[in-house]
């Protein structure tokens, strides 16, 4: 009989500051922002993060070598048309369907997640992303009390 090995959740605790941000603009368009204003290098992954509950998100990264951080921008929303069933009163009009990364913060545009192990580092990053024009607000978020944070392990 095979031994069976449980990984405790504790045993890896992963450190990372999330930002949520409330901006009107396209994701390309805020990315680009946040490039200009925190130095960063973020593109757009080959692959969308695809949630077995519905919705499609798209997801830009970037590795810092420098200062050994890992950012992760990604949209907090996620529209899709639904085709009706023949029958329905309603079938030539077409309907959507809102899905949310963490619904817990449905009004929250984009999460900007970032992966360190300094400390003191997220005020800073704050300062530099309330700057950007188009950024209506921005704060951290304590990723530790979201029921759905395992949406943000990508």
């Amino acid at each position: 009989m095979a031994a069976i090995h449980k990984i405790s959740e504790d045993f890896y605790e992963e450190t990372f500051t999330l930002i949520a941000l409330h901006s009107s603009i396209e994701d390309f368009m805020l990315v680009y922002a946040l490039n200009s204003c925190l130095k960063t290098k973020l593109k757009r992954s080959v692959n969308d993060l695809d949630l077995s509950q519905g919705g499609s998100f798209p997801i830009f990264d970037w590795r810092d070598e420098v200062n050994d951080r890992y950012y992760t921008f990604v949209s907090n929303n996620d529209v899709r048309e639904e085709v009706l069933g023949i029958g329905n009163l309603f079938q030539d009009q077409p309907t959507f369907t809102k899905y949310h990364l963490v619904p817990e913060y449905r009004d929250v545009d984009y999460f900007l997640k970032i992966e360190h192990d300094e400390l003191d580092v997220e005020d800073n990053i704050l300062k530099s992303v309330l700057t950007i024009p188009k950024v209506i607000t921005a704060y951290l978020v304590d990723a530790t009390k979201l029921k759905s944070k395992n949406n943000l392990i990508f």
